[in-house]
């Protein structure tokens, strides 16, 4: 008599168990759908069973599950249950729908289901993929500055990986300039992602990635952003000079280009000079930016939106990072830090990204503390002290230490315990210090 099987714990257990095919088997189907969805039998085993998450699935790992099973991974190791409200394949290959009320989960994976199908089932890239590709690459440029970096580092090293995939086949011409320049956009995001993890060597890396695809794509308005990108990698990293370097670089394009990241690089050569010490050229940096948008013409990266974007709030935050490290020019800082604030407060503008809002108000802190305002530090910098640790990325953090030097240097420790207290508290726990 047959023994019979043990209850599943996951969905995708119930899917393998409903094939009757032995785990050696289903490891073997991933190479051939894929030869670089290589996984084990073991490891396979222990993903069904509920003992290993998600971490450990490479892009290429979890584009097979889904083609083999018609499910996200995420939806493969959900608890198993005889009625789990998800749609999941039958034995025969079709769909066995699930009881009425998920359906916004159905669809959601049917999207996505139909979204693989159409980028890398054809033998040569469409125009409709390409279609597709840019809206997921604006749709992640849009949500990169108003989200948690958490939830969306999948997305973004998923879409880097189809896009380097359907670059390694043959395109047109054209085509290979359009993946190309999406290719660069979205090394670009994950050169920001490795920055806000605080891994410059890696942000370098996906830049200069980035910029070889750029120069595929023979787009000036992208090699000028990703100078940007640059600048501010190495700023945050308390590189100045490079920083200046970088954001000179990358004006020439800018010039040519016209964006707004002709008004992005001059504000953060400013912030860099101010850091050097050097008030004449950091002022003169910021009159730069504030002239260039009179001869700004958005181009293709500004047309995607969200972080490919320099906006007027951003320009203000700049400007108050720069004078915030100016003692001569508190005034100033006040006056602009005070502006930034304002205009991030509200949340459902489209130029609203947590980052800035949290180093605008640290700037406020800042020049409140050169006026020797404690209590009002602690005004501004309450907000940024709530973050959640998914916020707390490697600007914030920079920008939050910043203040508690501003407070040391000002001699106000005595007067300020409660502030260095939650600063402290609050820098414990950065970002990078989460299970990714």
């Amino acid at each position: 008599m047959a023994r019979p099987r043990r209850e599943p714990r996951t969905l995708l257990e119930h899917l393998i168990q409903q094939r009757d095919r032995t785990y050696e088997e289903m490891a073997a189907e991933f190479s051939r759908l894929d030869e670089r969805a290589t996984i084990s039998a073991r490891h396979l085993a222990r993903m069904a069973r509920g003992e290993r998450g998600t971490a450990g699935a490479t892009p290429a790992t979890r584009r097979a599950l889904q083609a083999i099973f018609g499910a996200p991974l995420d939806e493969l190791l959900r608890p198993w249950a005889p009625n789990l409200a998800t749609a999941a394949p039958a034995t025969d290959g079709s769909l066995v729908l699930p009881s009425p009320g998920n359906e916004r989960g159905i669809i959601t994976m049917a999207a996505e289901r139909a979204r693989r199908f159409t980028l890398l089932a054809a033998e040569s890239t469409t125009p409709e993929a390409v279609d597709q590709l840019r809206d997921d690459v604006q749709r992640l440029a849009l949500a990169y500055p108003q989200r948690p970096l958490t939830e969306l580092l999948g997305d973004l090293a998923e879409t880097q990986d189809t896009l380097f995939a359907l670059l390694e086949r043959r395109q047109t011409p054209q085509q290979a300039r359009q993946l190309h320049f999406l290719a660069s956009v979205t090394s670009g995001l994950l050169a920001k992602a490795s920055h806000d993890l605080a891994d410059p060597h890696a942000a370098m890396l996906q830049a200069r990635t980035a910029i070889l695809c750029a120069d595929q794509a023979d787009h000036n308005g992208l090699r000028a952003w990703l100078r940007g990108l640059q600048s501010m990698v190495a700023y945050w990293a308390g590189r100045y000079a490079e920083a200046v370097r970088y954001a000179e670089m990358g004006t020439e394009h800018a010039g040519h280009a016209g964006g707004t990241t002709s008004v992005w690089l001059p504000v953060s050569a400013a912030r860099a000079y101010a850091a050097l010490g050097n008030s004449d050229r950091a002022l003169s940096a910021i009159r730069a930016a504030e002239d260039a948008w009179d001869h700004v013409e958005p181009d293709a990266v500004d047309e995607l939106g969200g972080i490919c974007t320099f906006n007027q709030p951003r320009t203000l935050y700049y400007a108050a990072d720069a004078l915030a490290w100016l003692p001569t020019e508190a005034d100033n800082a006040v006056a602009f830090s005070t502006r930034a604030v304002a205009a991030y407060a509200d949340r459902t503008d489209p130029a609203w990204a947590f980052g800035d809002q949290a180093g605008a108000h640290a700037d406020l802190a800042i020049s409140r503390i050169a006026s020797r305002d404690i209590e009002g530090a602690r005004e501004a910098l309450a907000p940024v002290l709530d973050l959640v640790p998914e916020q707390r990325i490697n600007g914030i953090v920079h920008s939050v230490q910043r203040v508690h030097q501003a407070v040391a240097r000002a001699g106000l420790i005595d007067d300020a315990h409660d502030l260095i207290d939650h600063i402290e508290n609050f820098t414990h726990t950065p970002l990078k210090a989460l299970p990714h």
